[in-house]
């Protein structure tokens, strides 16, 4: 789950980070009234959506030169114009694709003198099982250019969570950093901070980019992003509360009261599979192939026919999708539930595209045979491979007809 910027400031702000002042606004005029509560007199006006890019990003109805959704506003007249141009308008950036995100906030923020821009995240490291700090002189650049042109710019920590971020790893930032002196004890501590806040919140990952050093001297988070692992939530309902669903697909909003684990991709085959694993070997096989995944579904280890019927229904509701490859594995989950399940769904749905199944494990012979009795246009699949193959040439017939 992603948070907008001022929300992961307003979180941070509670472990006692560096974040300047700021308010979030929905209309022109609480932008303008917001400000007024700010010092000023510079005011920086940033669009609020889940997308890296903002400042480099344009408008959808503005010409080419015009500024993109950061701007830097010395004065509350400016930042009115500002927020008038931006709000409920498309914002397309180099994360947000073609389409673009609308946007329909915005924070408005104090400005700051700033001396110097630097990079640094925490992540969870999957191979280590750790929490890797990352951090580079090169701030306000994409990591991902610096890494390529200047991996040796680039600084990682890795931090133990059994003994946590300890004053060496603080220190060993810091100084490779360059800070002096007080800028020196800031950078530490507001590492320090950071890293209570990620393994508190459950977070998955937390960018900061960029840190600055102000012309005074301070160390400041002047933009946030924060991710958190979706299994943790369950412990975190104020972090809950700051999910805003307009950012999300409504495909993925609708699998989610299910229970189901559900991205849309970019194809036109629709997969129900079961185990995180084998959903991704489904999409590979898919692949190779010659076919192209419409989505990543899994249903999990205890999926009934209530489940089993959103999960295709949530499917079909991609129109792209022009056939259903369903790959179950029955261990803890019965292939004749999973049977069941397909056949009413098929029938309530008055399904129109080639069906593919693949049943293996517990209970599958009844499972086959409930499908084979059903009368319905179900193509059963000995294999992976075979339903892959046989998914491919089902929707390729379907195109011929």
């Amino acid at each position: 789950m992603n948070i907008h910027e001022y929300q992961a400031k307003q979180l941070l702000a509670k472990f006692g980070a560096p974040v300047a002042k700021g308010v979030v606004a929905f209309t022109v005029e609480e932008a303008v009234e917001g400000a007024k509560t700010l010092p000023g007199p510079i005011y920086v006006v940033k669009s609020q959506i889940h997308a890296g890019g903002r400042g480099k990003g344009k408008f959808v109805g503005l010409p080419p030169e015009a500024k993109g959704g950061v701007r830097v506003t010395k004065s509350v007249e400016e930042v009115g114009l500002a927020a008038a141009e931006m709000l409920n308008r498309v914002l397309v950036t180099h994360q947000t694709g073609p389409a673009g995100k609308e946007v329909k906030r915005l924070y408005i923020e104090d400005g700051c003198d700033i001396a110097k821009e630097y990079y640094l995240s925490l992540l969870v490291d999957r191979a280590t099982g750790h929490v890797a700090v990352v951090a580079s002189t090169e701030g306000g650049m994409d990591i991902e250019e610096v890494a390529e042109h200047t991996p040796e710019k680039i600084l990682t920590i890795d931090i133990d969570p059994a003994t946590g971020l300890m004053p060496y790893h603080a220190r060993k930032y810091a100084y490779a950093m360059g800070f002096k002196g007080e800028a020196n004890r800031q950078a530490q501590d507001t590492l320090a901070k950071l890293y209570a806040a990620f393994v508190a919140t459950d977070a998955s990952m937390l960018e900061v980019n960029p840190l600055v050093l102000t012309a005074e001297g301070n160390i400041r988070v002047l933009d946030a992003k924060m991710s958190f692992d979706s299994n943790a939530l369950y412990r975190h309902p104020d972090v809950v509360e700051l999910r805003d669903l307009d950012e999300e697909d409504p495909a993925e909003i609708e699998a989610s009261k299910y229970d189901l684990a559900y991205i849309k991709l970019d194809g036109n085959i629709g997969c129900m599979v079961n185990g995180a694993g084998l959903a991704m070997a489904s999409l590979d096989i898919i692949k190779l192939s010659g076919g192209e995944p419409a989505n990543f579904l899994d249903v999990g280890g205890g999926a009934s026919k209530e489940k089993v019927t959103a999960a295709f229904k949530i499917i079909l509701s991609d129109p792209n999708v022009e056939g259903i490859l369903v790959n179950i594995f029955g261990g803890i989950m019965r292939c004749d539930i999973i049977a069941e399940g397909v056949v009413a769904a098929a029938r309530e749905l008055e399904l129109k595209v080639p069906l593919v199944v693949r049943l293996e494990g517990t209970n599958v012979e009844l499972g086959k045979k409930i499908m084979a009795e059903s009368g319905l246009a179900i193509v059963p699949a000995d294999d992976l491979g075979d339903a892959a193959a046989k998914i491919v040439a089902e929707i390729n017939k379907a195109k011929a007809a």
